[in-house]
């Protein structure tokens, strides 16, 4: 069993030293604990303050109680699209939301916006499917500079007919904001596959280079409980 690398031990010189060291350890653990809670508390907010008030008084618990419950819009909503779900599934929700698909489809604008959004979350929630699961180098905008790009689909239809090469979709994210970007085709050959997970590859994306995953290759994995014990021994 491989050995796990040995952590940094504390500077044993000057009492102020030590206090940076202790001061910055728990600033590291502590910031992006506090960070998310503090976002997480304001998203619950926002939400309940939206969805409470259409609440009628006579099923709001808050109305019989001498204080609010953080988090009832969402449990709301929760409820609200699990039952949308529920009649959906039943022949009388298919129909009806057939009638409604068959009134949008006479909107121009309205049935562009619609049909686009519904295959994106058709495809990203099918289980079955494999998009948005792999993360690629790709040499972007030109030979020689690479950046992060996430795998889509296979390239289909008149696209790839007009290639000899097989080629695939690739979402090509900007930073900080992942959720803006640019479509490309390309040859399968031509990235380099990634064993981040999708995950790291937004981490890495949305902090600028910031946060980088380590590498999960054992080869890498050695070098770095070398550089570890290196640091080790430096320090003592």
């Amino acid at each position: 069993m491989a050995q796990k690398p040995r952590l940094l031990r504390p500077p044993r010189r000057g009492l102020l030293r030590r206090l940076r060291y202790y001061f910055l350890a728990g600033f590291i653990v502590s910031a992006p604990i506090g960070i998310t809670v503090l976002i997480a508390w304001e998203f619950i907010a926002f939400v309940d303050d939206q969805i409470t008030p259409l609440i009628p008084p006579a099923y709001n618990p808050e109305t019989y109680l001498p204080f609010s419950i953080p988090g009832l819009g969402l449990v709301v909503i929760f409820l609200v699209v699990t039952l949308i779900g529920f009649l959906t599934a039943s022949i009388l929700g298919r129909t009806l939301v057939g009638l409604g698909e068959q009134l949008v489809d006479r909107m121009p604008v309205v049935r562009t916006i619609y049909g686009a959004l519904k295959q994106i979350f058709e495809t990203v929630l099918a289980q079955s499917s494999d998009s948005f699961r792999e993360v690629v180098l790709v040499e972007y905008p030109r030979r020689g500079l690479w950046a992060v790009a996430f795998v889509t689909s296979t390239t289909e239809g008149e696209i790839a007919d007009l290639s000899a090469d097989e080629l695939i979709n690739i979402f090509l994210p900007t930073t900080p904001n992942p959720t803006s970007g640019f479509l490309l085709f390309v040859p399968r050959r031509d990235v380099v596959a990634l064993a981040m997970s999708v995950e790291e590859g937004i981490k890495l994306v949305i902090s600028g280079g910031i946060v980088t995953p380590p590498d999960p290759r054992p080869e890498a994995d050695q070098g770095v409980k070398k550089l570890f014990v290196a640091i080790d021994e430096e320090t003592n």
